[in-house]
């Protein structure tokens, strides 16, 4: 097996079957190159191709690679070939005798060969290091720096794969994509062991190799919190969007020991806007992501905890303690939770389109995928602001964007700015009346069938991209029995419980319930959750803060 030792290094690797020359390549290595470089020395070509692909998934360097020529099962020229599908950049030297000279100069034809090397090489100082300084000079010119990133390799039609990208990118992690049928991304899944069977590959910074991970594991292996540090909080926040990151920023800052829990990616909605110009204090525009990013800093400098890709499926009201309840069973308690779980985008009802998500058809703005738009047309379903900020967002790069809108204006809907906008961008039309009846493709979106809502008549259409807006529901399902809640599902809070004059059933205070109080004392909601809310980022934040307000005054009385 190969052998090393500071794996922070750029590695200069030698192979050889006799074990003495290989102690002897490594020792001369070392001695002159050994401050500078990670020196690894393998004994076979299955291990040196091993050690290859450990390096690779770790994302280390490999700046010159030296293989004897004469090894049994695999030849130094055959291993090198190998080799080169691994570390293209890694200069080659191959280690020969007299007699094999011949073989060595085939191969600056087979596997671009930069060098081979007659054994013995003594004196090292004047025919080994003079070759491989030459080498090494070469290749730092040609600037080769170490990339600590998390690399994804995937399909471009594969939903889980976009899915990991759109978990990556929301949750700010820093990621390369790779399509599976380009050379670094086969590549990386031989290094891997894998094939494109199963897909999406994610490579961790440290080398990990994830196979068709779920949130939660990948969320972990990312360096994402995922665990809470305590079993009791003043404060649980449920939902990481503007009302949650706001209530977890107040909450902390004021001393609260708070602990919010994210399903997904902090953010919510609002998190996926590709720029929102109409909240305060933010003239030219902000997109979600900066927004989201900001928030999330913000709440983390005062001390609150962030834990991502954590499923909340109860809630139980324990004497004083309030109990939040995981999907792996695990639970934390606290003496107040704010409910701001947000809403998710409603499906579309249309045959087709649920085979296609993620493959085409996608529910949001989804802005990783706005880069793989470029020159195509697109469509997108909706008409209120985030589909209006979509399409300005994607008609940069876009050859064409279809507003499809079932009512007959937009002015229902969207604002003003943004109909402005919209109207005086060339690639942008507006199709009203208009819905999407049917959507079609193998393995990804080929057509829509479009119908007139007012004459039935229906055309079939190229479509390879359609995003869709069509109106939220809220994610409050696993409240059923617990927290009430209208017929639409949002929670039901304050004034909205006493409208007949008496207080919600089971509620045994002896004051009404706080403004944003739900049934349950102790429980407050914020946000697009709450029943009647304004479903603006300004107002959600504005909710997280007040509502923290109140679980002051909760806490004073309790």
């Amino acid at each position: 097996m190969a052998q090393g030792t500071d794996a922070n290094r750029t590695v200069i690797l030698t192979v050889d079957d006799d074990p003495g020359v290989s102690r002897a390549v490594a020792r001369d290595l070392r001695r002159r190159y050994g401050e500078a470089y990670r020196i690894v020395r393998a004994e076979s070509s299955e291990s040196a191709l091993e050690a290859l692909r450990e390096l690779k998934l770790r994302g280390d360097l490999v700046a010159v690679i030296l293989a004897d020529y004469r090894m049994p099962q695999m030849n130094g020229i055959e291993f090198l070939e190998q080799a080169l599908d691994v570390y293209p950049a890694a200069r080659r030297v191959l280690l020969t005798a007299y007699a094999d000279t011949n073989a060595a100069i085939d191969a600056i034809n087979v596997v671009d060969l930069d060098h081979y090397l007659l054994k013995p090489w003594d004196p090292p100082e004047e025919k080994l290091y003079p070759v491989l300084d030459d080498l090494l000079e070469a290749w730092r010119s040609s600037d080769h720096r170490p990339v600590p990133i998390t690399k994804v390799v995937g399909h471009r039609w594969s939903a889980r794969s976009s899915g990991v990208r759109e978990f990556l990118a929301r949750n700010q992690v820093p990621y390369r994509w790779y399509s599976c049928d380009e050379p670094e991304g086969r590549r990386l899944l031989a290094a891997a062991g894998q094939d494109e069977q199963r897909l999406p590959l994610v490579v961790t910074a440290d080398g990990t190799a994830l196979v068709e991970p779920e949130d939660p594991e990948l969320a972990d292996r990312v360096g994402l919190a995922t665990t809470p540090t305590a079993d009791f909080y003043d404060l649980v926040v449920i939902g990481g969007g503007p009302a949650g990151l706001g209530a977890a920023v107040y909450g902390a800052s004021e001393g609260l020991r708070t602990v919010l829990v994210e399903r997904t990616a902090t953010g919510g909605q609002a998190g996926q806007s590709s720029r929102i110009e109409n909240y305060l204090g933010f003239p030219d525009g902000v997109s979600g992501s900066q927004l989201t990013d900001r928030a999330r800093r913000q709440a983390a400098k005062f001390g609150a905890e962030i834990l991502t890709a954590r499923e909340v499926t109860g809630l139980e009201a324990n004497g004083a303690a309030r109990t939040v309840r995981f999907s792996d069973g695990s639970a934390v308690a606290a003496h107040c939770v704010i409910l701001a779980t947000g809403v998710t985008y409603r499906q579309l009802a249309a045959p087709g389109a649920d085979d296609l998500t993620g493959c085409g058809v996608f529910y949001g703005s989804a802005l990783t995928e706005a880069a793989a738009c470029q020159g195509h047309d697109v469509y997108i379903v909706g008409g209120a602001n985030s589909a209006g900020q979509a399409a300005m967002h994607l008609a940069k790069g876009a050859k064409s964007v279809t507003l499809l809108v079932r009512g007959a204006s937009l002015s229902d809907s969207m604002s003003h700015y943004l109909i402005q906008q919209i109207t005086e961008a060339p690639n942008i039309s507006v199709r009203t009346g208009t819905v999407v009846e049917a959507a079609h493709g193998s393995d990804h979106l080929e057509q829509l069938t479009l119908r007139d809502v007012e004459s039935g008549h229906t055309e079939l259409v190229d479509a390879q991209w359609m995003f869709v807006f069509i109106g939220a529901a809220p994610l409050t399902d696993w409240l059923e029995g617990t927290v009430l809640r209208d017929d639409r599902g949002f929670i039901v809070a304050g004034p909205d419980l006493t409208a007949d004059g008496r207080p919600p059933a089971g509620w045994e205070l002896d004051r009404p319930p706080y403004h944003l109080e739900t049934n349950v004392p102790g429980v407050f909601v914020a946000g697009d959750a709450r029943a009647e809310s304004a479903k603006r980022v300004a107002s959600a934040v504005g909710e997280g803060a007040m509502a923290v307000m109140l679980v002051h005054r909760y806490l004073e009385q309790s």
